[in-house]
């Protein structure tokens, strides 16, 4: 786990190569009917598969698809219900979008399964392996990415007064923990997420995202994911999610400076954009 920032600048998942020399985007389909900015918009097959056209057409290159809402005070689903929501359409999409790199939004084995075995590239785990220390190896069978997220509690009762000792310190050790046992398994493509909104206070997130270079020491690929979230209504004194453009491209270009190779957001020409200009800046500073 002695890896430099930079090991990998390219993922082998599955049969595709995912080139990081620079950041990525990856775009949210929610295929659920409450999740917290988008729920009910593409939980039908051909909104749903119209939107990832569209998302695509608008430059990103992973498309998140999650059939359980895990906004805080959300409850969980079942298998079947879950499966029902996400695998006609990421059946489709696999066929018809074969350019992109696709993941599951899950925490159940018996959904991230058929997903993988549908061609689902990545599997992105709210949990980090503490619901379902399986998908090590379920990853690692599959050649598969894993999206390894930190959180504290369940989405049910998350935000219930969450305390750390330190939040950085806290978050990078049960991280490190968690890539021995993914790396002692086989599994080769993780993407690392420190998990804003999930147990943390507004607080605890801005010391997250204020110290995110300290993220990148595991030498895997760190993954953002603030769109939208509670914390910019907060500081933007209670505004509500369809408001919230602006403060998540400033966290995320934020996040861009300090190593950030994944944005996951809802506006993806938005968070496409502030890419292109953050590589045009980056590149001039190389000159």
């Amino acid at each position: 786990m002695s890896k430099t920032a930079e090991s990998h600048p390219n993922l082998r998942i599955r049969n595709k190569e995912l080139d990081l020399s620079t950041p990525k985007v990856m775009g949210i389909l929610n295929v659920t009917p409450d999740s917290f900015s988008d729920g009910g918009e593409y939980n039908h097959k051909q909104t749903a598969l119209h939107r990832i056209e569209e998302m695509i057409l608008q430059g990103a290159e992973i498309v998140d698809i999650g059939g359980e809402s895990t906004r805080p005070g959300s409850d969980p689903v079942s298998v079947d219900e879950e499966s029902s929501r996400v695998l006609p359409v990421l059946k489709v999409a696999i066929e018809r979008f074969q350019n992109i790199f696709f993941s599951v939004d899950t925490t159940k084995y018996d959904v991230a399964r058929p997903a993988l075995e549908a061609g689902a590239h990545i599997i992105n785990d709210v949990s980090g392996l503490q619901k379902e220390p399986r998908f090590s190896e379920l990853c690692a069978e599959f050649n598969a990415g894993y999206v390894l997220m930190h959180s504290q509690g369940d989405p049910k009762t998350m935000q219930d007064k969450p305390e750390y000792r330190d939040v950085i310190s806290d978050i990078t050790g049960f991280l490190g923990r968690q890539i021995e046992i993914l790396e002692k398994k086989g599994v080769v493509s993780v993407f690392v997420d420190p998990g804003i909104g999930f147990g943390k206070t507004l607080q605890h997130n801005l010391k997250i995202i204020s110290g995110l270079h300290k993220f990148t020491k595991f030498g895997y690929p760190v993954l953002m994911g603030a769109s939208r979230k509670s914390m910019i209504g907060k500081i933007l004194e209670d505004r509500p999610a369809d408001g919230r453009l602006a403060g998540t491209l400033a966290v995320h270009y934020h996040s861009l400076l300090n190593g950030a190779k994944i944005l996951r957001v809802h506006d993806v020409q938005e968070a496409s954009d502030s890419i292109q200009v953050f590589n045009a800046i980056v590149s001039a500073e190389d000159r």
